[in-house]
């Protein structure tokens, strides 16, 4: 069973692009050998292999016919890959009226040929179309896709690696493979032979599940890794882009888990913390090493029989029935190219008076591209205005605030983020008449997709004594400065009352590196985390649930300090060159801002005292 396959944070694309990027080095160092031959070099001709299309057409890879050829390796379920086909397709289609072969390769063990001839019809490919299993990757020295090898007209290797720098169309700045195309039609020596690789770790060989190892197997060692730590996101139906519910699903991927978990970019968790979150997933040190020698070992099964309990994932709703449902009144349709889509839904409430919420639950209508939502609340009347302004279901909003000050906000979902209920007592206030605003991240895949999310809401059943409140910690005057690679911007907020912090959200956009946020409770004291995250990636912006809320006394100081890396070195640089930036709603300006939810200690509303006023009411954040 496969999963549902999709993209959701590389780049700006978000959740599983962001766990499958893997450069890999150019000069051919870092390669490894995908099959039995060795893999040809730059310059020379590799060696001359036959081949099958999935029609059964019969072809060389040195055929004067198919010369000069481009080979382009992909994957039904890598979603960089996915998010490239566009561009593969109008590239292919330029560069066949001047005489370039191009050919499709689908290397993955996991990809049968009738689901790549399937996945290439689906995305517009017209060009040949070959199942490999491993024998051309080999030849070619391919470990990745998506990845181009180019052969000139006399059938040597000119070119090797990433079709181009970013999985951004917007933000591409070197066009590799188009550049050494023209340089092979114009009889020049092509410039940058090879280039790293942007995608996901070709698995040519398959799994044999009666190899007997003394190392790691799935069924002893990595399966209560996976179980805990990866399958309520790999799974069918889920956001990640392949699943993990089976041993041969989960043996296809080994060198990609291998990859992304010693890279730690996989499981997507950003602070560092052990054991002070809910719903933390950290992986030891000896738990990545594991996978690593599990992979490295050919993925060896184990005694399959004796495989622990699959952790239970109850279908529906995981709260049970909501109270209130949201969802959008038509579908959202997203181009299969292009940059990210941030899109915002207004839904009136109508209620005549105030309400609590104790939970929110979102349910994303096409997990292949929903990369994270956000519940806004609005109470000004302008969500409808921006609604009404903007063609076609919602209004399209910039990633950083939703178009107006918002009177605060339910929550949000990303991949990972499990719905829970707030603590006995405590509820979000939901105003009388208010609208809730939906901003919703969307990916792409490489084909028009349709997306209609629900988000269900759960009234508060029991007297709300507290009011969850929200304040903002921000800096809102900074200037980072073109070329600095550590620029620090610093924010606080005075504590006015007692209060327990319950989470903290961070937030920047590309130029982050570092952001900090403390407590203090006066001088001479010792300064509290809150939570701190030492490589901030825009594509996984959640919310830290702490485990044991924290108690802040009248007078405390919450403290941000952030790190911006704005120099051309910063591949998530928005500005080639670089230049300064300051603080904007549009993702290539930047925020310095932590979202810090709390309640009032001595606040009781079943007692009418004291009045809670607006969510973001209550403190006054001061730049810092």
């Amino acid at each position: 069973m496969r999963a549902a396959r999709g993209a959701a944070w590389v780049g700006a694309l978000g959740v599983a692009l962001a766990g499958l990027a893997v450069p890999v080095p150019g000069g051919g160092a870092g390669r490894r050998r995908v099959h039995g031959a060795q893999p040809g070099a730059i310059g020379r001709q590799p060696v001359d292999l036959a081949y099958l299309d999935v029609a059964g057409g019969r072809h060389s890879l040195r055929s004067r016919i198919d010369l000069p050829a481009a080979y382009l390796f992909v994957s039904t379920e890598c979603p960089v890959a996915a998010v490239y086909a566009p561009r593969i397709r109008a590239l292919a289609a330029r560069c066949r009226t001047r005489g370039v072969r191009f050919v499709l390769v689908y290397p993955n063990a996991a990809d049968t040929r009738a689901e790549a001839r399937e996945h290439a019809r689906s995305r517009g490919f017209t060009c040949r179309v070959v199942k490999d299993d491993g024998t051309l990757a080999s030849a070619l020295g391919a470990t990745m896709v998506p990845e181009a090898v180019v052969l000139d007209r006399d059938g040597a290797l000119c070119y090797r690696g990433r079709i181009d720098d970013s999985t951004d169309p917007a933000r591409v700045r070197s066009r590799d493979l188009a550049r050494a195309l023209d340089a092979v039609l114009a009889g020049q020596p092509v410039r940058v032979s090879e280039a790293p690789g942007i995608g996901c770790v070709i698995q040519s060989a398959a799994p044999r599940p009666g190899r007997a190892v003394a190392g790691p197997t799935y069924a002893a060692n990595v399966a209560p890794i996976l179980y805990r730590n990866c399958l309520p996101c790999h799974r069918s139906g889920e956001v990640a882009p392949f699943s993990m519910e089976t041993y041969r699903e989960t043996a296809a991927w080994a060198r990609q888990i291998a990859a992304s978990t010693s890279a730690r970019r996989m499981p997507p968790w950003k602070a560092e913390s052990h054991g002070q979150f809910l719903d933390e997933r950290r992986l030891t040190d000896a738990q990545i090493a594991t996978l690593r020698r599990w992979a490295e070992a050919g993925a060896p099964a184990g005694d399959l029989t004796k495989l622990p309990p699959k952790p239970a994932f109850p279908p529906g709703w995981r709260l049970g029935e909501p109270d209130a449902l949201l969802r959008m009144g038509a579908d959202y349709t997203v181009g299969p190219d292009g940059p990210d889509v941030y899109r915002c839904f207004v839904y009136p409430t109508g209620y005549a008076h105030d309400r609590f919420i104790s939970a929110m639950e979102v349910h994303p209508g096409n997990r292949r591209i929903v990369h994270h939502v956000i519940a806004w609340l609005d109470t000004s009347g302008r969500a409808e205005k921006l609604d009404a302004a903007d063609p076609g279901a919602g209004y399209t909003s910039t990633g950083g605030f939703p178009g107006f000050i918002p009177a605060g906000f339910l929550g949000g979902w990303a991949p990972g983020n499990e719905a829970r209920f707030l603590p006995d007592g405590v509820g979000v206030r939901l105003p009388a008449g208010s609208r809730v605003v939906l901003e919703v991240h969307y990916t792409r895949t490489g084909k028009d997709e349709t997306d209609r999310t629900s988000v269900g809401l759960h009234f508060s059943r029991s007297p709300v004594r507290k009011a969850l409140r929200v304040l903002p910690v921000a800096n809102l005057l900074f200037r980072i400065p073109a070329g600095d690679p550590a620029y620090v911007v610093r924010a606080t907020a005075a504590v006015r009352q007692d209060i327990t912090v319950l989470s903290v959200m961070p937030h920047m956009h590309l130029l982050g590196r570092s952001i900090d946020v403390m407590a203090s409770r006066g001088r001479n004291k010792p300064e509290t985390p809150l939570v701190r995250i030492p490589d901030w990636d825009f594509n996984w912006q959640l919310t830290y649930v702490l485990k044991e809320p924290v108690r802040l006394p009248r007078g405390s100081v919450v403290k941000l300090r952030a790190t911006y890396d704005n120099t051309e070195g910063n591949p998530r640089n928005p500005y080639r060159p670089p230049r300064d930036v300051t603080w904007g709603e549009q993702t290539r300006d930047e925020m310095d801002i932590a979202f810090v939810s709390y309640t009032i200690d001595d606040e009781d509303l079943t007692q009418g005292h004291p009045e809670p006023g607006r969510q973001f009411g209550g403190m006054s954040p001061d730049g810092g």
